[in-house]
């Protein structure tokens, strides 16, 4: 019973961490390095006939060029809504229409709003940081709670915790070497 309890813990716990990682994955690919990504884009949220709803599931989203971005709206009534969007996103860029697609232009980075970006991801991991530590401080909590009920020995609660850290540890690496990549990512010329 015992071990049950500290492995349901632990796989809920897992989870969400995988689930935070997955989030903060998401995040960095947001985040634009010198080329144009459908991922810059794609979860932009458009307010399409008084909904918001994510631009790829009213457009296609494609990359002709490593720099050019072409937005197709399935409904040419959107065009407007989605311009209105990217120019309200934290792009940075003008979308130019010709009534059929949606051109945006990537302009080449340089040094400043390269070390900005880092500066932005590192924030972004940090965040992320934080949300698996506070994963492992509730982990902790309940596991504390289920001890004092006396569900388990003050052992089993220790080694518990011993393994949540190296778990935690575990994540917060992962999440060390997602930024790496990226930091390299956006530094590159």
């Amino acid at each position: 019973m015992e071990d049950s309890i500290i492995s349901e813990n632990f796989e809920s716990t897992k989870e969400k961490m995988t689930r935070a990682i997955a989030h903060a994955q998401q995040d960095f690919a947001n985040v634009r390095t010198g080329r144009a990504s459908p991922a810059l884009v794609e979860r932009l949220q458009v307010e399409y006939y008084g909904t918001n709803v994510p631009l790829q599931q009213i457009a296609g989203i494609s990359v002709p060029e490593a720099r050019v971005l072409i937005i197709t709206p399935y409904d040419r009534g959107a065009m407007s809504a989605i311009e209105k969007a990217i120019q309200a996103s934290d792009l940075g860029i003008n979308p130019s229409n010709d009534g059929q697609i949606i051109r945006l232009v990537f302009p080449t980075l340089n040094e400043e709003r390269r070390k900005e970006l880092v500066k932005v991801v590192r924030a972004k991991a940090e965040d992320a940081k934080v949300a698996v530590r506070n994963l492992r401080r509730a982990s902790r909590h309940e596991l504390e709670i289920v001890q004092k009920d006396g569900l388990i020995t003050t052992d089993d609660l220790e080694r518990a915790e011993k393994e949540l850290d190296r778990v935690t540890s575990e994540y917060v690496g992962e999440l060390d070497k997602m930024l790496a990549t990226k930091e390299k990512e956006l530094l590159e010329v």
